[in-house]
């Protein structure tokens, strides 16, 4: 009884440090001094960005930068409209993709005292998404800038200049920022640059990108930073997905600097549910103090940071970062293991008896909860029913907190079911069958060798380990022995990531040599394990909590399920197996009947409505025209729409504005403009003009020469379009009522260039049957309620 209370307190303790952990500032009021940062006074900027949608071209954004150019010249910084057109080319599944749109850039400087010193570049983008007012992405950002500008000013003149870059076209492949940096001497003339995003409306800022070699930058953030969440784990992750913001152009070419952003309530991101009203002004506030301290550590300082060695940096408990060289983790992991012989040797003297098979089975008992928590925890989400990608994962995302409680008791259950197993024995079959149960039900959507793979391995590991009781201590040394050497392999493989072994395992230690590995019975020694376990559980809550939120994979949590077991051990593994036993079905009964209401208990409401992406297509060479649903799931309201006197539903092609077939419905007919394409041959060169019908905001074009062609250029651009004859090639250009001319030179006397098109008009057509009325638990999502016109032609010379 007395090691539950131990456990249930060590669980609460590491819960509120975890929770107070994640607590965003206390938002300032418009009338906060001038010389700090206030959210009051950036929400007034946000409301007026984030009035309604706005993305490139639109209406809505010219009237978001008219408000810009008046605050920027308001706050003294002579404000400058740059107009361009940008391309982004990368190839996809062996065919060139080249994007491009009509942008207008916003710059504006603040005079420092010596104007030839590298500038301080502070950056956001302006743009939506089309559909989402975009209050955190990324007006939360241009405001926060705004707010700054005002600070720096009320401080008095930095030191050097301090320019502000407000992007537009990021939405649409970071285009405003390739622009800029397009310019010569743009990057040059920065040398150290501060980009605010974010990827929700709420949640604790992270800071989770530098420049390249950024550990004298690291040095300067862990000096000013207030509390934050941010670590080199992440940074390190973020390097390995294909997630870009604005600060990867700079970057690339070398600038120094920070990238900041907040990710909570991820259902609101590119979505109409991304108002103010839905924005936490305590993340506003948040990310302005962060970026404020940045900005005033580098704008009055003599000399900004260079590259350097990168560092390992993450916070304390309480938030306070530390950075240290990667080297120093050697030593960590050295102390790590002095302190479990410390306490091995304590322990033998105290007359325990530590049994090599215990150590053996204690080790192994960790491979198990790595093992069977990670097929659980993906058996978990594939039994949750919802698809993985971008728009399925939205039903996920309108009850994430609850989901999240089933991955959280879950991964628990795994530890305290090892610790019960280990202390009883004869609990094989019981943990064998849970792993290879959880196995074979991710089996049921589809073949999934990994997970079945995974729940083998963990029942064959159950069978040799759970066979008999091994005593409490020397299982413990088994346990924590297993977390060194992983700490060593991460060590020596990804240092800079070490830290997330390393720590935790270090509390783990401690406690261990100070409790002659948790027998000790004096009251300040159980207590101090107590604590050292809480904040150790909470430290870990921030790395929990940003798997989670950041990355749709739960399985990678039986990580840190492995982890929080270094801590609870002592209390998780009783002296008789069977408190422990039902303590641990408990638990994993609580995360399996709330996974079935995750599964069977629709969170749709008019704060979290479905997402619905209707187009009406009309395809000018088949002569054909459907309804469609470009959302992944056909929702009631859908199906109304589609067959509103029961037409057939089934896939439809709607290439090349979508990749993959959409669901959809035959619909009338309607006579529409189509785009107009001329092919100018004198002059030496072909020039193919394309211009959109009026009202289309993007025009996507499939293109294919039966030729070969040479020095293709994108209105003058060079380009790779036509690369290869016989080889398509796609263009998609945005936001641009004039015609987009692509031109190119070739040998051939004759020959022909092939075109397939699509249009969109981000409205329903005026001469069809409009949609149905929306519930409140329904809404339009990104490209939805638009209009399609597709088909193909060619053209000779």
């Amino acid at each position: 009884m007395e090691r539950t209370i131990a456990l249930v307190v060590c669980l609460i303790l590491g819960a509120v440090i975890g929770w107070l952990g994640e607590q965003a500032p206390r938002p300032l009021s418009p009338e906060a001094p001038p010389e700090v940062f206030s959210a009051g006074r950036a929400l007034a900027d946000i409301e007026i960005i984030a009035r309604e949608p706005h993305p490139t071209g639109s209406r809505a954004n010219f009237a978001v930068r008219e408000h810009l150019v008046e605050r920027m010249t308001a706050l003294g910084l002579s404000p400058q409209v740059t107009v361009a057109r940008p391309v982004w080319t990368r190839e996809t599944a062996g065919k060139t993709h080249v994007t491009g749109a009509r942008i207008e850039n916003l710059t504006g400087v603040l005079p420092g005292r010596d104007r030839t010193a590298p500038a301080l570049a502070l950056m956001a983008h302006y743009d939506s998404v089309p559909r989402s007012p975009g209050a955190g992405d990324d007006a939360t950002g241009v405001a926060a800038i705004l707010e700054i500008i005002g600070v720096l000013r009320a401080r008095g003149q930095p030191e050097r200049d301090v320019i502000v870059i407000f992007t537009d076209g990021e939405e649409i492949g970071l285009l405003g920022a390739r622009a800029y940096f397009e310019q010569p001497g743009a990057a040059e003339r920065i040398g150290f640059l501060i980009n605010l995003e974010a990827r929700g409306s709420a949640g604790r800022v992270n800071m989770f990108q530098t420049g390249v070699n950024g550990g004298p930058t690291i040095d300067l953030y862990a000096r000013v930073s207030p509390r934050s969440p941010s670590n080199s784990l992440a940074s390190f992750a973020y390097e390995q997905m294909p997630n870009d913001t604005d600060f990867t152009v700079p970057r690339d070419l070398g600038v120094a600097g920070l990238n900041y952003a907040f990710a909570g309530r991820q259902f609101d991101y590119h979505s109409p549910t991304a108002g103010v009203d839905t924005l936490s002004p305590g993340s506003v506030q948040d990310i302005g103090d962060h970026a404020l301290a940045a900005a005033i550590a580098a704008a009055y300082s003599d000399t900004l940071p260079g590259q350097g060695p990168d560092l390992v940096y993450a916070p304390l408990p309480g938030g306070k970062i530390v950075a240290y060289p990667p080297s120093l983790g050697w030593g960590l992991l050295a102390a790590a293991a002095l302190l479990l012989m410390l306490g091995a040797v304590r322990a033998r003297r105290a007359g325990q008896e530590i049994k090599i098979l215990d150590v053996a089975q204690g080790a192994l008992a960790g491979l198990y909860v790595l093992l069977a928590g990670a097929v659980i925890l993906r058996f978990a989400r594939q039994a949750t029913g919802v698809g993985f990608g971008y728009l399925e994962q939205r039903e996920l995302l309108a009850q994430a907190a609850r989901f999240e409680v089933v991955v959280i008791l879950l991964a628990l259950g795994v530890v305290l079911l090892a610790a019960a197993a280990l202390a009883k024995g004869g609990m094989r079959l019981t943990t064998a069958l849970l792993a290879i149960g959880a196995g074979l039900g991710c089996q049921i959507g589809g073949w999934d060798l990994p997970a079945l793979a995974l729940g083998l391995v963990a029942s064959l590991v159950a069978l040799i380990t759970f066979g008999r009781p091994a005593q409490r201590s020397a299982s413990w040394i088994g346990l924590l022995a297993m977390g060194l050497a992983g700490g060593l392999a991460l060590q020596a493989t990804v240092p800079t990531t070490a830290f997330l072994i390393s720590w935790p395992l270090l509390l783990a230690c401690l406690g261990a040599a100070l409790t002659s590995l948790g027998a000790a019975r004096a009251l300040p020694l159980r207590v101090s394990l107590i604590v050292l376990g809480g904040a150790g559980l909470g430290w870990l809550g921030f790395a929990i909590h940003a798997v989670y939120v950041n990355l749709d994979m739960v399985e990678l949590l039986a990580i840190l399920a492995w982890l929080t077991a270094f801590l609870l051990w002592p209390f998780a593994h009783p002296k008789m197996g069977g408190a422990g036993r039902i303590t641990a079905l408990l638990v994993l009964g609580a995360g399996f009947v709330l996974l079935a209401v995750v599964r069977f208990d629709p969170p749709w409401s008019a704060r979290y409505p479905q997402a619905t992406m209707p187009q009406y297509l009309v395809d000018q060479t088949s002569g054909q025209a459907h309804r469609l649903e470009a959302a992944p799931h056909l929702t009631d309201w859908s199906r109304r729409l589609l067959s509103p006197d029961g037409e057939a539903i089934g896939p439809v092609d709607a290439s090349p504005v979508w990749r993959r077939p959409v669901q959809g419905a035959p619909a009338p007919m309607l006579d529409l403009p189509a785009p107009r394409f001329d092919l100018d041959a004198g002059g030496g060169r072909r020039v193919l003009s394309a211009t959109p019908p009026a009202g289309a905001v993007t025009l996507t074009l499939e293109l294919r020469s039966n030729v070969p062609v040479e020095d293709v250029r994108l209105n003058g651009r060079p380009v790779a379009l036509l690369a290869t004859p016989g080889q398509w090639s796609q263009l998609r250009w945005s936001a641009d009522p004039q015609p987009v001319q692509v031109s190119f030179s070739t040998q051939a006397a004759s020959g022909t260039v092939e075109i397939r098109y699509g249009a969109i008009t981000p409205a329903w057509p005026v001469g069809a049957r409009p949609p149905p009325p929306r519930p409140d638990d329904v809404m339009a999502f990104d490209a939805g309620d638009s209009t399609i016109v597709k088909g193909e032609t060619s053209l000779n010379w």
